[in-house]
């Protein structure tokens, strides 16, 4: 499924760096920072349900264009149970983890790689409220503008994901593109009291 042609995507500038590489690179960089800035790069997910209807997909990116979202990569993922299970690791164990394996396994879905333009607002938070409350009926009541109370359905079937925090968000984005240049360059933004990468280990 194509994106509209203002919101596609530029080609990569440069093939993502070795592992080697991208260590060197990040290994150097500016001063180490004490406060965090905003992050302005977050990973958002377009499930299968709602994959599944273009006209449903045409109103989000419309939604996107109007709150001046930067759509820097995007792509269409088909999972496979062992994908799923390594992306959601994290609820391994809990009560619903197999249905929402089995929910992210049932078709194809959009992955994509969003950014604001204003460095100072964090994308994070912006895309978390945007796409409103995991259940869709909470965002129904408590976020009626939110994209899940719009094309929600369940508490599984709620068909947006939103990366909670810059560590995640690192990882995530990660996770479907792979040490793209695009992280690579603004990680190397973020360090610690000590100088280091503070998300090296999350690429």
């Amino acid at each position: 499924m194509m994106l509209p042609t203002a919101l596609r995507p530029a080609a990569p500038r440069c093939a993502p760096a070795s592992r080697r590489l991208l260590r060197a690179r990040l290994a150097t960089g500016p001063a180490p920072i004490l406060d965090r800035p905003p992050f302005a790069l977050t990973l958002g997910l377009i499930k299968p349900d709602l994959y599944a209807d273009p006209n449903a997909v045409h109103a989000v990116f419309e939604r996107l264009r109007r709150d001046q979202w930067e759509v820097v990569r995007q792509r269409e993922v088909l999972f496979q149970p062992r994908d799923a299970g390594a992306f959601y690791a994290e609820h391994q164990g809990r009560f619903f983890f197999d249905r929402l394996v089995g929910y992210m396994t049932s078709g194809p879905f959009s992955a994509m790689l969003l950014r604001r333009p204003d460095p100072n607002k964090d994308a994070i938070t912006a895309w978390r409220a945007l796409i409103g409350p995991t259940h869709p009926v909470r965002a129904q009541v408590n976020q009626p503008q939110s994209l899940r109370a719009e094309f929600g359905l369940t508490d599984t079937r709620n068909s947006f994901h939103g990366s909670d925090a810059p560590e995640t968000a690192a990882r995530e984005i990660n996770f479907f593109f792979p040490q793209d240049p695009v992280l690579v360059e603004y990680l190397a933004h973020w360090r610690g009291a000590d100088g280091k990468p503070l998300f090296l280990d999350q690429l």
